[in-house]
Parts: C-alpha cells; structure tokens; sequence
C-alpha cells in the first residue's frame, strides 16, 4: 500500500525512483524543493519493498474552473528494475480511491510524448486523452 512520505528520510528515499522520471533533479536540492511545493498543496507517495523505494507519485488536489475539484498527478514513476509488477496500479489505485473519498471530479495527468509504455498503462487503467497540453519555456 503507498504511504505518504511525510519525515525527510521518506522523502530522500524517493529521490532515485524519482530522478529515473526526471533526470534533471539534483539530489541536495530534491528535499527543499519537495518542502516548498508541500506548502502548494504537493504530495509526495512511495511504496517499499525491502526497505527500498520501488515506484513514487507526487499529486494535488485543487479546484480549477474546467474540472471543479481534482487530483491531478505531476508525477508518477515505478523503478525499472520493478516495471509490471503491479506497483503502478497501485498507485494508480490509491490515488483514485483519494480522489474519490476527497470528493474529486475528476483524477487526471500529463505524460510526455514519448513515453508509450506508460501510455499503454494508462489506457489500460482506464484513462483517456482528454487534451493536448501546451506549454513554453521561458
């Protein structure tokens, strides 16, 4: 079952699962980071298996004019060395029941492009390509 990752070592313990996501993170910089985005509502979720960290989400609940109260994702990632073991679903799983039990509309995320086995994963959990996401870098 994920947990919340609430004491800086649960959250430091996150950081290798969550670099294999997003490459650029720099490790002395990952738990203030994750601090300053808990005050925006961020959290962050981890399942262990044998003391180590083998998939981690990070999520929100807010409110927006499009889809009223929602969970949305910002991060979802299972280890590699652990990929389709069922531990995406999981959490995938958790965060739904969240969703639901906070009174949320709607539980939706973002995926890059190029990433079409977690594509494949998430049809199969039932999502759905809802909108293209523009975005530029400034």
């Amino acid at each position: 079952m994920p947990q919340r990752a609430k004491i800086d070592a649960e959250i430091e313990a996150c950081f290798n699962v969550m670099a294999e996501l997003r490459p650029h993170l720099k490790k002395h910089e990952f738990l203030p980071t994750v601090r300053n985005m808990e005050a925006e509502g961020f959290r962050l979720i981890y399942i262990a298996e044998d003391n180590k960290v083998v998939a981690a989400a990070g999520y929100r609940i807010y409110s927006n004019l499009f889809m009223g109260k929602h969970l949305y994702v910002d991060d979802l990632v299972t280890a590699e060395r652990a990929r389709s073991s069922g531990y995406g679903k999981r959490m995938i799983d958790w965060l739904r029941n969240k969703a639901q039990t906070t009174d949320c509309k709607f539980l939706h995320l973002d995926s890059g492009t190029p990433r079409g086995r977690a594509h494949k994963f998430y049809f199969k959990e039932g999502f759905t390509i809802a909108s293209y996401h523009f975005s530029e870098e400034l």
